[in-house]
């Protein structure tokens, strides 16, 4: 599904930021925006970015449940502040999954931005998970009974006769056996 990505330019509050962008919403359906202003109020604005397509997975429907069971359920906008070209931030990922944003938080190379989805898309998502996910069974591990700390093969020098002659090298040992 596509998404058009709106950012929200607000002044900096230190020198040496002269701006900060937040992804503020997420249009359903909305293909193109190549950095339009949408609203000005002041001095923040807000620009619609770009287009990203969300794409489902069936193999990513766990984390997906995870994200819908949230207090606010989210999409997560990936971008990369690269710094070159008319625009100031370059839109990499829209995913609905917490797990490949938090992926994508742990490198420190890119700027993860949590966006509330709107009731459609919550309901898109939310049709998702229910038509392909499949719960998996826990099973838990059972151990087996044969006890494996009886046996002491294996341990030690077999050249070292008692536990008293632990530290001593067994080529000592044979110049005092000589």
């Amino acid at each position: 599904m596509p998404l058009g990505i709106v950012l929200r330019r607000t002044p900096g509050v230190t020198r040496w930021a002269k701006y900060a962008w937040r992804a503020v919403a997420v249009l359903p359906g909305v293909s193109d925006g190549d950095w339009r202003v949408l609203r000005q109020e002041g001095d923040a604005v807000e620009y619609l970015a770009g287009s990203l397509t969300l794409e489902l997975h069936g193999a990513e429907t766990e984390a997906y449940v995870h994200g819908l069971g949230a207090e606010v359920p989210s999409v997560f906008v990936v971008m990369r502040d690269e710094g070159l070209g008319e625009s100031p931030l370059d839109m990499v990922l829209v995913t609905a999954s917490p797990y490949e944003a938090q992926d994508y938080s742990d490198s420190g190379e890119e700027i993860v931005e949590k966006v509330p989805m709107p009731p459609g898309l919550l309901a898109w998502v939310r049709e998702f998970v229910e038509t392909y996910h499949k719960e998996e069974v826990f099973v838990k591990r059972r151990r087996d009974k044969t006890r494996i700390d009886a046996r002491e093969d294996g341990i030690g020098d077999p050249r070292i006769g008692t536990a008293a002659d632990v530290y001593a090298s067994p080529s000592l040992k044979k110049r005092r056996l000589q």
